[in-house]
């Protein structure tokens, strides 16, 4: 657990990390931009201090981005019933439409979208690293629990799903499949081998 920073003689604590990244999360969430100089402001930081903790916006919202995912997956799992490859087809679904759905992913990706795309589907970040991990761990439990028999090894399943929500849900406008959560479960489907 991080301590708060200290702030001058008679000045409350500062805020901490994780408040930052609460605010950060709260006004991505409502469609907001993420501004880390009003977040700082806000909280009382200095601007250096923000700079300290997430180094550039872009570190600040693939950190929220990833959390607020890894989250989600397994809240997702957790309130779906049954087990093996129909519900893990049921949580990358409703996980998927939730994407889509995001007011503060699909403002990002209108207002800046090269950022957008540098953000969620770079291996470089901490986004698609992230929410492979966490597919991946949803997959071993499954396959840990003897419920279900992968066509491919975990990892190359996890980031093939991973990978064709990124074009179905972030990139491929050009195809005319961007947001098309349908057809996306229906690809997803096809690599869990769930029928109808």
């Amino acid at each position: 657990m991080s301590t708060p920073a200290t702030g001058r003689p008679g000045r409350p604590a500062a805020a901490t990390k994780q408040a930052a990244l609460a605010l950060a999360t709260t006004r991505f969430l409502a469609g907001e931009r993420v501004d880390m100089q009003a977040i700082a402001r806000e909280l009382g930081l200095a601007r250096a201090t923000m700079h300290h903790w997430f180094r550039t916006r872009e570190a600040l919202l693939g950190e929220l981005i990833a959390a607020l995912g890894e989250e989600r997956l397994r809240a997702i799992r957790a309130a779906v019933p049954g087990a093996g490859a129909p519900a893990l087809l049921e949580t990358f679904d409703r996980f998927n439409r939730e994407l889509a759905a995001t007011r503060g992913l699909r403002a990002l990706i209108e207002h800046e979208q090269e950022r957008a795309r540098r953000i969620l589907t770079s291996g470089e970040g901490v986004v698609q690293p992230r929410i492979v991990a966490g597919i991946e761990q949803l997959i071993d439990d499954e396959i840990a629990a003897g419920q279900f028999t992968p066509s491919l090894p975990a990892p190359a399943l996890a980031y093939a799903i991973v990978r064709l929500a990124e074009a179905f849900l972030y990139n491929d406008a050009v195809m005319g499949i961007r947001g098309d959560t349908d057809a996306l479960r229906e690809v997803e489907a096809v690599l869990l081998r769930v029928s109808g």
